[in-house]
């Protein structure tokens, strides 16, 4: 998923952004809070996370030296992800341009682009040569297999249109970035996720029916990612696993940085803590391609559901900021954003209530179930006996600003007890 070259998305969006201290708050007392702090500052330093671009291996070299400080025997498992190299990306209206994201895996139009007139609403009708512009309802969009976009790739394909603009109506006013799956671009056409703030003359020329030209430039291919994974392996012959995706769309300092430093937070403490299990501990590349990396993992690296005492997954969006609407802007808050689920194993929602109790989103956890999302929905559905994870989309989920304004460390560090506290009564160990 890529911009176009120029960045105004960041400008007057956050009330006091330029002068937010990169992570705010005081340091907490104790090594392994502390390292959670420099470790969500390490993560958002890093940048892009996408699968197998320079910010997603250096995260993965860094998670790697930790897990050999900690005595794990490590292990690269490699795949091939998808990689736009694009330039140029826009909707040309006469003399104006609008830049957007564009949705990958990319279908690429050259640098002439294809043009076409402006078609407004799904297309139910033939729109042969038209751009068809799509004004998504109010959502925290994340991925294309969405209800309401399941179905609108056989949509465009039997009208016969030449590209499609997204205009994805989020709680920020920024374009959405989508997941979808890593084969074929995901709706067969050039297609241009649109920020709500600038979607307004396209909507208006789109009524009015007038002609626009899309371009998305460059190449669109494939390169190497890898998942790591961190095994101690006593011959117990009960395994306990922990897992967190790696990779996204942009910085994903809220969607990411909190499992990655709960996951980190967690290494030496299962190493000395857990001696009567084995341990696996994985990191996923590929999660912006619907869980590639992941189910990779799953299919060929993971152990048995049978030998698996537990599995615990730390997914998008644990520990995010949560934001105020005040007429100057988005304000920041002292509280993390309760969009987020906790799901378990039926027989661990007990367990997860009592752990997380006063924690906004998880103190209610859910059996699990078809609610169930991303890499935990792959987990779940794998016949994991004991499993339970986090998983959510908070208010900046897969845009250009879920950057440090979006992270507060202390909410992060007052999960990691919760988390220890419940594998140890999910093992019988507290």
């Amino acid at each position: 998923m890529t911009t176009g070259p120029s960045d105004p998305t960041r400008r007057g969006v956050v009330a006091g952004a330029a002068s937010a201290p990169l992570l705010a708050g005081p340091a907490t007392a104790g090594a392994d809070l502390i390292s959670i702090r420099t470790d969500l500052e390490t993560w958002v330093a890093m940048g892009d996370k996408a699968s197998g671009g320079p910010g997603d291996r250096d995260s993965g070299a860094w998670m790697e030296s930790r897990l050999k400080r900690f005595g794990y025997r490590t292990q690269r498992q490699v795949f091939e992800a998808p990689s736009d190299r694009l330039g140029s990306v826009a909707l040309t209206l006469g003399n104006a341009s609008v830049q957007g994201v564009a949705q990958g895996p990319a279908r690429v139009t050259g640098p002439g682009g294809v043009t076409g007139g402006l078609t407004l609403g799904r297309p139910t009708a033939p729109a042969r040569g038209a751009l068809v512009v799509v004004d998504l309802p109010a959502r925290r969009w994340s991925s294309v297999r969405q209800p309401e976009l399941r179905t609108l790739a056989d949509e465009v394909r039997a009208s016969g249109a030449a590209g499609l603009i997204l205009v994805t109506n989020g709680p920020t006013g920024e374009a959405i970035a989508l997941n979808a799956p890593a084969g074929a671009p995901p709706f067969g056409v050039p297609t241009l996720v649109l920020a709500p703030k600038d979607a307004g003359p396209v909507l208006a020329a789109a009524r009015e029916g007038r002609t626009a030209r899309l371009v998305i430039d460059g190449e669109a291919g494939q390169r190497p990612a890898f998942n790591l994974i961190g095994r101690i392996d006593r011959g117990k012959g009960r395994t306990v696993v922990l897992s967190t995706p790696r990779s996204g769309w942009f910085t994903c300092a809220g969607e990411r940085g909190p499992g990655v430093a709960l996951w980190l937070a967690l290494l030496p403490w299962m190493a000395k803590r857990l001696k009567n299990h084995d341990i696996v501990v994985i990191t996923a590349s590929g999660h912006e391609y619907e869980n590639l990396g992941a189910e990779a993992f799953l299919h060929r690296e993971a152990p048995a559901p049978e030998r698996t005492a537990l599995w615990v997954h730390l997914g998008a969006g644990i520990a995010a900021r949560d934001w105020a609407e005040t007429p100057q802007g988005l304000e920041p808050l002292d509280r993390p954003d309760p969009a987020r689920v906790l799901m378990g194993s039926a027989h661990l929602v007990e367990i997860l209530k009592e752990s997380f109790t006063g924690e906004a989103g998880l103190e209610a956890p859910l059996p699990a179930g078809p609610a169930a999302a991303g890499e935990l929905a792959e987990i779940l559905k794998a016949g994991y006996p004991a499993a339970f994870g986090v998983f959510g989309a908070h208010r900046f989920h897969h845009t250009i600003l879920d950057d440090a304004r979006c992270l507060d460390p202390a909410l992060v560090e007052r999960l990691l007890p919760r988390f220890q506290a419940a594998m140890l009564k999910a093992l019988g160990e507290a």
